[in-house]
């Protein structure tokens, strides 16, 4: 698609919805357009594969929010297709005699010789178009139609103790990315004047057919994305324009992460280029296992042992928390073993800056050795049980099952 279609051609005709429809109405209307006119659904008719070509190119600019935005722009500045017309006379929208030039002449350097640095044309998109109307005296990005370029994420780790990752954490991050190189001050060329990429135009994008008039787009392969290609490549990036920088960084750990958690914090990765912004930084975080407490979501958990007589008669437990005093949780008489119960508000900290439970599981600790005196007071007490059998209505229900 030329950049002269890209303006004159109605692609909202095409797919038979208003200019200010939303873009779920215009993937309805794409999606029953190219049922209707498929090839596989139209098998020979050569009209038919036209429509859906036509079709498929209107929703490769009208579903991209992007190339929408700079479609309704040019269509804006050059009214619906044209200025003014091959025969001089205005065209649609057209408001006064100041641009008084030929589409044609605009649109067709591919016919009147190299108009961008030897690329032959205005292949680099409407960029080209622009910068030359309207950037006059702008930077070196502007002059060649190369655009700003985002910087690359990064991924970091970091281990955590048990109580950092439930509090939260600053700790220093040692990290290796590429940034643009000193040397040559990211331009990849020692004399900081590199030239436009041919192939791409500047743009750093090659579109290639894909089948069914769908086209796809990869990174350009002769100058890596970058839109430039060094004259003189720099010997220290030799000619990326980047190279290997570290740097510590603090970064702060939200309370209440957990083990396998994977955090993103915008703006920290590597710089951009051009003026782009810079990447992310995910920072993937580990947490050691803490002696005593245990995690479950938002609850820590924590297992108390008790005695028999505790567990049977009932009473007071003190239970450690993660970082506080002591909780006393008053033990009911007959606590069975592995019942867990809940101190409110001594668990990790949420989002919102609350805090989860304590969940406290009882396991009644039988004694190893019995002195003379609990033997006996033991003995008394299965004798005063003698008559009672645990065991009864299991086997009572393994008859029955």
């Amino acid at each position: 698609m030329s950049t002269k279609d890209f303006v004159e051609k109605d692609y909202y005709k095409v797919l038979g919805v208003p200019k200010d429809a939303t873009e779920a109405e215009i993937k309805k209307a794409y999606r029953k357009l190219a049922r209707e006119f498929h090839p596989d659904a139209n098998k020979g008719d050569a009209k038919a594969e036209d429509r859906f070509k036509e079709i498929s190119e209107a929703n490769d600019v009208l579903g991209d929010p992007k190339r929408r935005k700079e479609y309704d722009e040019a269509r804006a500045l050059f009214g619906n297709g044209a200025l003014y017309n091959r025969q001089g006379r205005p065209g649609p929208g057209a408001g006064g005699g100041t641009f008084n030039f030929d589409l044609g002449d605009l649109f067709g350097g591919a016919q009147g010789g190299a108009q961008t640095g030897g690329a032959g044309g205005f292949g680099g998109g409407l960029g080209d178009v622009f910068g030359g109307l309207f950037n006059r005296g702008a930077g070196p990005g502007a002059r060649t139609g190369t655009q700003p370029r985002r910087g690359q994420d990064i991924e970091s780790e970091v281990t955590l103790s048990f109580t950092e990752a439930v509090d939260g954490a600053t700790v220093p991050l040692r990290m290796s990315s590429q940034a643009p190189c000193k040397a040559c001050s990211g331009t990849g060329d020692k004399n900081g004047t590199p030239r436009v990429c041919p192939t791409c135009v500047g743009t750093g994008q090659v579109s290639r057919g894909g089948g069914g008039g769908f086209s796809l787009t990869d990174p350009c392969v002769d100058c890596r994305g970058r839109g430039l290609i060094a004259q003189d490549p720099c010997e220290v990036c030799k000619g990326s324009g980047r190279a290997k920088s570290s740097r510590t960084m603090q970064v702060r750990i939200p309370a209440g992460v957990s083990d396998g958690q994977r955090i993103r914090l915008r703006g920290k990765g590597s710089p951009g280029e051009r003026g782009g912004p810079a990447g992310d930084l995910y920072v993937v975080v580990h947490v050691d296992a803490h002696p005593v407490f245990g995690r479950k979501g938002d609850n820590l958990t924590v297992t108390v042992p008790v005695t028999f007589v505790e567990a049977a008669l009932g009473g007071e437990v003190k239970v450690p928390t993660l970082g506080g005093p002591p909780v006393t949780l008053k033990l009911p008489a007959g606590t069975p073993n592995g019942r867990t119960m809940r101190a409110r508000g001594k668990g990790a900290v949420r989002k919102d800056g609350t805090r989860g439970d304590l969940l406290v599981t009882v396991e009644v600790e039988v004694p190893k050795d019995l002195d003379d005196k609990a033997r006996e007071a033991l003995e008394s007490y299965r004798e005063a049980t003698a008559g009672e059998d645990p065991r009864a209505e299991l086997f009572q229900a393994a008859k029955g099952a």
